[in-house]
């Protein structure tokens, strides 16, 4: 018999998008909505009327000839940028979409927690909903009462779980929907990034139960872009990159052509290309050198602001990525407001003295805000710089990310 539970082949998912062209009066009025209907209603009834001319179809390709099978016990990441059809490729394997052609194969039985709440009732209490869901999961009454105790423990939220889940925070509602999806015993267990919901410690637990299921000799599938939690759970997995499966493999080889994915079309320069009038305060360009030598090293940027309208005093941060997208850092020279409204143009120096860190590919992102909770503008990843000696003089032999990416300064004494 063999031991593939996942079985996946050409498999492509179309889907259908409408476009409003130029000049259409985009449905700005009840009787323009209403216009546009009746003209559809008619298009429809004539096939030989003419297509209405303020609209066009465009066929779009979410996954196009993807092929991989998962073995019973794998731990297998789907790794990807925004956009790259990975929750697509779990919608349809959680059986929630129909693939548009391909097919799917998977034996044993499938738990899924691809949203916050999947499959929670607003209205429901929080114990009400454990056993909704897991009926939904296909478990009987007895195998949820058995697990009951345990889940709400690895949850806490016993103190809420008489509540009506609408009244909960979106950590809860992740807490319990996990808890149910990993406690009662699936062959295979399908998470999303909704992990990044809850806070760290509670992602940390989350990760090591997902490990235990997998030693268990249960198949997990576990989309995310923290490659550090990739690296520590997953045995082997799937890069998709615009639709297509660029590479099935180890986790190593695979998180390699991620980054190198990562790190196409940057470069020291960033130019604003699409105007946002509606904001007030607006990075429009950032420039960068890296200078000095390991351990010494210095990033130096040349941001330009424009004030577009009334806004309260400003300040500035950068965030330092690595060549994942997993923030290691962050640079905050000031919480004082220094940008005002008064001046329409802002040319700001911002220098970074950067720890010794290990060669490889940064990010820097950029933001701007009156308040730690109130954006004005964010530029995520504009930057790219690459690190290319060791802050370790002497040293011969390279280092892994696995042990971090600043070296700190250390000596020994005799």
């Amino acid at each position: 018999m063999s031991d593939t539970v996942i079985q996946v082949e050409n498999l492509a998912k179309r889907y259908v998008i409408e476009h409003q062209k130029k000049g259409s009066d985009n449905y700005k009025t009840l009787r323009g909505a209403m216009t546009n209907a009746a003209k559809s209603v008619a298009s429809a009834l004539n096939p030989r009327a003419k297509r209405e001319v303020g609209s066009s179809r465009e066929e779009f390709w979410a996954l196009k000839d993807v092929s991989f099978e998962v073995k019973q016990g794998d731990r297998v990441g789907i790794i990807g940028r925004n956009g790259a059809g990975k929750s697509t490729l779990l919608k349809i394997l959680s059986r929630i979409t129909e693939p548009t052609k391909g097919a799917i194969r998977i034996n044993g039985r499938v738990a899924s927690l691809l949203e916050v709440g999947t499959g929670f009732h607003p209205e429901l209490t929080g114990r009400e909903n454990v056993f909704l869901n897991g009926a939904i999961l296909g478990m009987s009454r007895a195998e949820i009462q058995r697990k009951f105790d345990e889940m709400v423990a690895f949850a806490e939220v016993e103190k809420f779980l008489d509540t009506p889940v609408k009244r909960y925070s979106s950590g809860m509602y992740v807490r319990l929907a996990f808890a149910v999806a990993a406690h009662l015993e699936p062959e295979i267990l399908i998470v999303d990034e909704v992990l990044a919901v809850g806070d760290s410690a509670f992602q940390k637990k989350c990760l090591g139960k997902m490990g235990q299921v997998a030693k268990e000799g249960r198949t997990v599938i576990f989309v995310s872009h923290n490659m550090a939690a990739i690296r520590s759970l997953c045995s082997g997995a799937v890069v998709l990159n615009k639709g297509r499966v660029a590479l099935v493999g180890t986790t190593a080889e695979c998180i390699a052509i991620y980054e190198a994915h990562n790190i196409q079309n940057q470069g020291d320069v960033w130019v604003r290309s699409v105007e946002s009038k509606e904001d007030s305060l607006v990075i429009t360009e950032i420039r960068s050198a890296l200078k000095g030598e390991q351990p010494n090293l210095e990033l130096d940027l040349e941001i330009s602001l424009e004030s577009r309208a009334k806004h309260k005093p400003a300040f500035i941060a950068a965030d330092i990525l690595d060549s994942t997208g997993t923030t290691i850092m962050q640079a905050l020279p000031t919480v004082e407001g220094f940008l005002a409204d008064q001046k329409p143009q802002y040319p700001v120096r911002f220098l970074i003295q950067l720890p010794p860190l290990i060669p490889g590919q940064y990010f820097a992102s950029i933001w701007v805000g009156s308040h730690n909770t109130e954006t004005l503008d964010f530029v995520g990843e504009a930057i790219m710089f690459e690190v290319h000696e060791s802050p370790t003089i002497g040293r011969s032999f390279p280092h892994s990310p696995e042990h971090g990416y600043i070296v700190p300064i250390s000596t020994i004494k005799y």
